[in-house]
């Protein structure tokens, strides 16, 4: 990679960058109980004392049950399995070429566990086109070897992608130490590759999917290439015993030096066969990609086991790239596509940036200009991955819900009132998306669809659809595979705030036979009103399997803005059981670490926990939410005359129906 972009992480000044994370408010005295992302060395440590804020931790010495702060750091969602529906166009293609992104969500130190007060954040939402994430960071002051915070890891693994953490040995002219390689690639009194095992077992511990090897410092011989190449097939065996995946970049050669080919060629592809899969470096042409493909399936692998990389760091969709040697549009795709920094989207608008703003762009990133995956720009200088690689979905076992939560927000909102008026992020909390944004299908004027933060009926967010609709105009919500059964409804939550608008759910049994062609829809009448209204859908007359969801409204003259903030399918809604032994594990004045533990009583797992604080005046205040058992809330005193705190928590289901609270209280 080119060096110049290293600057901001190897100078430990990635907040230039990245979001700005405030840090708890604390005397100097004070113990800091704030949660953060782990990140290490291999094993020894630069020399010196580290700067503010940030703990240098040797990766060799890690033990889980050492790690204080495992259980706020460790995903808890499962990876879900995900099905292809038939394309929305005609040029997405299934079985060809992927998705990776690399993406920094924010500083390698003080990077918190579990979101933060601020909704200017990448929350990520376009995981229909992504098939790996690799979690990027790292720096020469301040550790080498980051593991993805669990919010990130648990929205992926909702929507079904893997997500890596990141090893990386800097450059020698940007902080980078051979001895950090040497400690890498260390071998025990039986030959073997004492970190490859801590590197598993991390992953392992912390829910994660693998890990992105990224070795860029020179000065190495053919023994340290053949050191790395050895601790590589250890990782690997290793990773495949756990179902863990490891992705190799393009930068040490296999006689040990630094020599990015920009391919796949005779100096990296031991280190190919050795993972699962390369990064090949930006100075790849048409012609390099060509002969990797060729080599790559010679050596019996997946030219689609290639990632070209795509640096948008600094220009997003206005970088230029010969798409046509990675996506080419009239012959097979040529290799996968590697995105490096995406989060441009966030990070090139201004700082008075809103998550409205910050979604506008990102939709032009995925989507393309026409902002709808239906009917792509296939003429456009950005060919965004709706035109070229074909969406999936998990939507496949009811019950299923949605309130459309991004994971960031100006406000939390419980059932159309605000519970916190405090921006927040946490991406752990945002449910599965629409894939498919946002495809409409009219013969009048398209309507403006986009998430919109003004109001929402839980979370942050809600759908928001505004226009003229002078045609019927059906919105395509979820590709799914629900079964139908007798008793089989589906809930719609909305609001109409402007104009007369008709609503009916539209239900799709079969797939459409070919790629871009509309959905046969069946079409029932929703039922309206003032306000935020749920209404409950029987499926009468259908059978078999939901395989799209979508909403048709019909205008009845002027403008119009209507709302979904809701949608959910079931047969039965069951409530979730409250959590147990709830409790304060350490308090330092107004930061309090909380712990508790599923309920044992048979059922399906909750998909979250929300914490409230009971005011003295009895009004509920939301403090947070998180999908694990252990949650930091900071900034915390007491009300006027208030002696001890109450708090009381709650297990949210799929159908977002909530348990009786657990109550803990905490003594000023």
């Amino acid at each position: 990679m080119n060096l110049s972009r290293r600057t901001v992480l190897l100078a430990g000044a990635a907040a230039a960058l990245t979001p700005a994370l405030p840090l708890p408010a604390a005397s100097a005295a004070a113990r800091d109980l704030q949660p953060y992302a782990s990140y290490w060395y291999p094993d020894s440590l630069p020399s010196g004392t580290p700067g503010a804020g940030i703990t240098w931790r040797s990766l060799k010495s890690w033990r889980a049950a050492d790690d204080t702060d495992l259980a706020f750091n460790a995903a808890s969602v499962p990876l879900a399995a995900r099905f292809t529906p038939t394309p929305a166009n005609t040029t997405a293609r299934s079985g060809q070429a992927r998705v990776q992104s690399l993406v920094s969500f924010g500083p390698t130190s003080a990077n918190p566990s579990q979101g933060a007060p601020t909704a200017d954040y990448y929350a990520l939402t376009h995981w229909a086109y992504l098939d790996e994430l690799v979690f990027w960071g790292g720096s020469s002051g301040e550790g080498l070897i980051l593991a993805p915070n669990a919010p990130i890891v648990d929205a992926a693994h909702r929507h079904g992608v893997p997500v890596l953490g990141n090893i990386f040995l800097p450059p020698v002219a940007y902080g980078g130490q051979l001895q950090w390689t040497r400690d890498l690639v260390q071998k025990d009194g039986a030959g073997r590759f004492p970190l490859a095992a801590q590197l598993v077992a991390v992953a392992e511990a912390y829910g994660f999917d693998g890990w992105f090897v990224n070795a860029e410092t020179g000065g190495g011989n053919s023994a340290l290439g053949a050191d790395m190449l050895g601790f590589v097939k250890e990782l690997k065996a290793l990773s495949a015993a756990k179902g863990l995946r490891v992705t190799w970049y393009d930068a040490m050669t296999v006689n040990g030096t630094v020599s990015w080919q920009g391919a796949l060629d005779s100096q990296n592809q031991e280190f190919f066969r050795a993972a699962d899969s390369l990064f090949v470096d930006f100075r790849w042409s048409r012609a390099s990609l060509a002969s990797s493909g060729a080599l790559a399936e010679q050596l019996g692998r997946s030219r689609h086991e290639l990632w070209a990389g795509v640096d948008v760091e600094s220009g997003g969709t206005n970088t230029s790239v010969d798409w046509d040697a990675i996506v080419p549009t009239t012959a097979a795709h040529v290799t996968s596509i590697g995105y490096y920094r995406p989060e441009w989207t966030r990070n090139h608008l201004p700082a008075s940036r809103t998550p409205g703003d910050f979604h506008t762009a990102d939709d032009l990133f995925w989507t393309g200009s026409s902002l709808d995956p239906s009917a792509p720009d296939t003429t456009a200088r950005w060919r965004a991955p709706a035109v070229s690689v074909a969406d999936r979905s998990t939507v496949d076992a009811l019950p299923f819900a949605s309130v459309f939560n991004t994971g960031h927000g100006l406000r939390w909102y419980e059932d159309g009132r605000v519970g916190s008026d405090t921006p927040w992020n946490h991406l752990g909390l945002q449910d599965r998306l629409p894939s498919r944004r946002w495809a409409v299908r009219t013969d009048g004027t398209r309507p403006t669809v986009a998430f919109d933060f003004e109001d929402a009926w839980r979370g942050g967010s809600s759908v928001l659809v505004s226009g003229a609709l002078d045609a019927p105009a059906t919105l395509e919500l979820y590709a799914t595979r629900l079964p139908i059964g007798p008793g089989t409804v589906v809930e719609l939550t909305h609001r109409a705030d402007a104009g007369d608008v008709r609503i009916e759910l539209a239900v799709a049994t079969t797939e459409p036979g070919t790629p871009g062609q509309a959905p046969s829809y069946t079409y029932f009448p929703v039922t309206g009103g003032d306000g935020w209204r749920t209404a409950t859908v029987p499926l009468t007359g259908l059978s078999g399997t939901v395989r799209r969801l979508a909403v048709r409204l019909t205008g009845g003259g002027g403008q119009v803005r209507w709302r979904l903030g809701g949608i959910a399918v079931r047969d039965t809604a069951v409530t979730p059981a409250a959590p147990v032994r709830p409790r304060i594990t350490d308090a330092d004045g107004g930061s309090l670490r909380f712990a508790w533990e599923a309920a044992p009583a048979a059922g399906p797992a909750p998909r979250h926990y929300e914490l409230h604080r009971i005011l003295p005046d009895g009004r509920r205040r939301f403090l947070g939410g998180t999908c694990q058992r252990a949650f930091h809330v900071g900034g915390l005193g007491p009300e006027p005359g208030e002696s001890v705190a109450r708090f009381e928590l709650r297990a949210v289901g799929e159908l977002y129906n909530v348990s009786p609270p657990a109550r803990l209280t905490h003594r000023w």
